[in-house]
């Protein structure tokens, strides 16, 4: 058995382009910050992670991994346990101990998997329970635009702010990948614009599956009364307001289901959503779940509870995508095409490039742990943009003004 204890962790930040897409917090930045943790184990094996770039999951990073050193890569509870023990005083600041600490604990917690199928020549999908699902499909993740970012040159995407410019974008995306199902993110126009950007995508793609994400921007009373026109067009309804007890309103008007990942996104969160029945499909995500381990733990709570389920995503690169895929296809109960913002990103940092889709899913890399092996003149590279970008901690809100000064955050907003 090689040994798997810890013998160092490495945390890089890096940053990656980013098109203009457009939600109701405002408007991605040009550059998109994540992180690569490296594991590697006393007898040399390096399993890869992937997660935020922001200053108070790389701070955390920086405090908890000394205290993983010697521990083996098999000890997830001795991984709990030591990164609770940094998770305090002034980091608080930004975002709640709840949230933070799985942030962190997942970012490691996905590099210790791989280091540890790598060491036994397993593949992550075996370590997690075995492979359920020979392909994982994914969703065409849909987004209104700007044609390029405030002061630069258009994208190659050029602007979506139109129905017919998002049907547009629907067919370039699918024919690209295969993607059967459409979720476009919403919350940015008024209410009825939007739903209009549903009806032509539903009369260009007639039988596919399509969703909505508001991201919380419509009140109570815009989304009752938006309900009879989305009642038959769509098969979820993400985060369409404010809240457990604002879409627990809303739910228990209507039959389509409620979908989140804002407002279920802890384990604390769960007893009130039962109680109250305010969403039926939840959308995990192991970044801030704490990793795969807990994401499985989470669908079976919601096999328990008779609740859909599917995957989250933000911009991400091929490590979090390899590991999403590989969670995907060990859980049974997934019930809904996961998310990925993939088709957006035009940089990589494993080798062989890009993860390809055939047919709207991705069949699992091949190789032991997460099947994917870092690109260190990529790594390199972007690393050099995470220190020359000057960007720290997203923030939509201050790159949407520059588009529109007069612009102001509201949630609800419509």
């Amino acid at each position: 058995m090689p040994d798997t204890r810890i013998a160092d962790i490495r945390v890089t930040p890096i940053a990656f382009a980013d098109p203009p897409l457009l939600n109701n917090a405002g408007c991605h930045e040009p550059f998109a910050l994540r992180s690569i943790i490296e594991v590697e184990t006393e007898s040399g094996h390096i399993g890869l992670g992937e997660s935020y770039g922001t200053l108070p999951v790389l701070d955390g990073l920086a405090k908890a991994t000394p205290l993983l050193i010697g521990m083996d890569v098999t000890d997830l509870n001795g991984l709990w346990a030591r990164c609770g023990q940094v998770v305090g005083g002034t980091m608080m600041q930004y975002i709640g101990q709840e949230r933070l600490l799985p942030r962190i604990v997942g970012a490691v917690e996905v590099a210790m998997w791989d280091a540890l199928g790598k060491a036994l020549n397993r593949r992550v999908v075996d370590l997690l329970g075995g492979q359920v699902r020979e392909t994982v499909p994914f969703s065409a993740y849909l987004f209104y635009k700007f044609a390029g970012h405030h002061g630069g040159q258009p994208d190659d995407w050029g602007e979506v702010l139109t129905p017919s410019q998002l049907v547009d974008e629907a067919w370039r995306m699918i024919d690209a990948h295969g993607f059967n199902a459409i979720k476009l993110k919403a919350g940015i126009l008024p209410p009825e614009e939007e739903i209009e950007g549903l009806r032509a995508l539903r009369a260009a793609f007639p039988d596919a599956p399509l969703r909505i994400d508001p991201n919380g921007g419509w009140t109570v009373d815009t989304t009752l009364k938006l309900l009879p026109q989305l009642d038959g067009l769509i098969e979820y309804l993400e985060d369409p307001t404010v809240g457990i007890d604002g879409n627990a309103q809303v739910q228990a008007a209507t039959s389509i289901p409620l979908a989140t990942n804002m407002y279920v996104v802890e384990t604390a969160h769960l007893p009130p959503n039962m109680a109250q029945d305010a969403f039926r499909v939840i959308l995990s995500d192991h970044h801030y779940w704490g990793g795969l381990k807990a994401s499985r733990d989470l669908a079976e709570i919601c096999r328990i509870w008779g609740l859909g389920l599917s995957m989250h995503s933000n911009s991400h690169l091929g490590i979090s995508l390899a590991a999403m895929a590989h969670l995907a296809a060990a859980t049974p109960n997934l019930t809904y095409d996961c998310d990925t913002h993939s088709p957006w990103q035009t940089d990589e940092v494993i080798e062989g490039g890009k993860l390809p889709f055939q047919g709207g899913a991705l069949t699992l890399p091949d190789g032991p742990g997460l099947g994917v092996t870092l690109d260190r003149d990529a790594l390199k590279r972007l690393h050099q943009n995470y220190l020359d970008c000057g960007i720290r901690v997203r923030d939509d809100a201050t790159e949407m003004k520059k588009h529109r000064p007069d612009w102001q955050f509201g949630r609800p907003k419509f």
